[in-house]
């Protein structure tokens, strides 16, 4: 199968990039031509605010660029992982108007929500969630903390809920949990088109002994990942608990200051990989005590694989993926205390450590290893397809742009291709035959 791979990588490498290389190399392990197009948010500093608004909205050479490249290569399927917000919505018609199905994985809830958390002020927030027009995001300034940048990501959702962009352009959307699929619906996406796939880790890193006699927190050092909460329990703490805290993000200062002031506290900043699993395998637990709805925290199937148990908020996802008592514990979300006696009381149970790590590495094996996720992928592609069943067309292009940027090579020779975009202002190719002083949002919505 040839698969067009789409993806607008952020700043700060995440979790969404990691899922990204992750299936890119998981089908090229297995013989499936991978064709990737993505963008960085780098070029963002290169910006101002309305070309960037703009883009957000409707990117038009992301649109010609994406029209080209598919004409010359016809994937079989185009599955776009982030097109926030430097591709934009534009990349759907694009492959629509050359035939090609769309699959779209969601990270966030970005389509309802200007953060993408469902969270403000420190709290689960869904005021946004089935609105036609998200105005609390803009009232309360929650993306960027400002109010005309939450009016740009709210001015796209608007204009494309309008256009019917997220129910008709989408053949697959696959959310990572139950939990997740059940707000995508919510939120107003079509049930019948959202599928769930987890997240997977591979190569498979083998189980750890967990003799560490410590516990663990990796992610990012943010609000929404409950820092505040982790920080605070092991203050309360009656017996030293080691806590190694791997990461960095705008709470890391604050994260410094405690491992200064607790000597129980080490914070590493940043790690290989490769590092990061090992001192998960060697952990008595992981600690994930965000206070927001994760999809599905890459973390846990790290920490599954390593047969390292997860302590966990009762929240979002993280209540379907851990099996309380078994694979891990699950602590009241945002409650110090209540995590704080949770890890007392694992700590004290050591005797049944043996027992919870088996439980959790069987997890892994049953659920979140690549061969199980490359089923259900090419199910998810081949349902795809199966709903676009229309030929697509074969007519010739000229040289697409993406090429002469990158003199990358469009033969078919090449399992995988790297088509990195340049996000600068360019004249584009107009479509439908509307002039180019014609607004490409209009004109679509004119002419679908």
């Amino acid at each position: 199968m040839k698969v067009l791979l789409c993806h607008n990588h952020y700043q700060q490498r995440g979790g969404e990039d990691q899922c990204f290389d992750a299936e890119s190399h998981l089908l090229q392990a297995h013989g499936h031509e991978v064709l990737r197009f993505t963008v960085h948010n780098d070029a963002i500093a290169d910006m101002n605010r309305w070309s960037l608004t703009r883009k957000t909205i409707w990117n038009r050479a992301t649109y010609s660029d994406l029209r080209a490249l598919i004409r010359q290569r016809r994937p079989d399927v185009f599955h776009c992982t982030n097109i926030f917000p430097l591709i934009s919505p534009s990349a759907y018609y694009a492959a629509r108007d050359e035939g090609v199905p769309v699959v779209q994985s969601v990270h966030n809830y970005r389509l309802f929500c200007c953060n993408a958390l469902l969270m403000r002020d420190g709290r689960v927030c869904e005021d946004c969630l089935a609105k036609r027009v998200a105005w609390p995001g803009i009232l309360h300034g929650c993306y960027h903390h400002g109010r005309a940048a939450s009016a740009a990501v709210v001015a796209m959702q608007t204009v494309h809920r309008a256009m019917h962009t997220w129910t008709r352009l989408v053949d697959r959307y696959v959310a990572l949990s139950h939990f997740s699929r059940n707000k995508l619906i919510d939120g107003g996406l079509p049930r019948e088109k959202i599928v769930v796939k987890p997240n997977f880790v591979h190569p498979d890193p083998g189980p750890g002994q967990g003799n560490g006699q410590y516990a663990i927190f990796v992610g990012r050092l943010a609000p929404e990942k409950g820092i505040d909460t982790l920080l605070q329990a092991w203050h309360l703490l009656q017996q030293p608990i080691p806590l190694k805290i791997v990461g960095a993000g705008p709470l890391q200062q604050q994260v410094a200051e405690a491992s200064r002031r607790n000597s129980s506290i080490h914070w590493m900043g940043q790690l290989p990989v490769d590092q990061v699993l090992a001192l998960i395998g060697d952990a008595a637990c992981l600690v994930m005590p965000s206070i927001c709805y994760e999809h599905f925290p890459r973390t846990i199937a790290e920490a599954f694989a390593k047969g390292t148990p997860v302590i966990a908020s009762r929240l979002g996802a993280m209540t379907e993926l851990i099996d309380d008592g078994r694979t891990g514990l699950l602590v009241k979300p945002a409650d110090a205390a209540d995590l704080a006696s949770k890890l007392t009381h694992f700590f004290a149970g050591s005797s049944t450590f043996p027992a919870m790590r088996k439980a959790a590495r069987r997890q892994y094996e049953r659920n979140y290893t690549a061969d199980v996720n490359l089923r259900m992928l090419l199910a998810i592609y081949g349902q795809a397809r199966g709903d676009r069943a229309e030929p697509a067309t074969t007519a010739a292009s000229p040289r697409s742009p993406i090429a002469k940027e990158t003199g990358a090579s469009l033969e078919p020779s090449k399992p995988s291709e790297e088509c990195v975009v340049s996000t600068a202002d360019r004249p584009s190719i107009p479509a439908y035959g509307v002039s180019r002083s014609t607004s490409p949002i209009l004109a679509e919505e004119t002419n679908r």
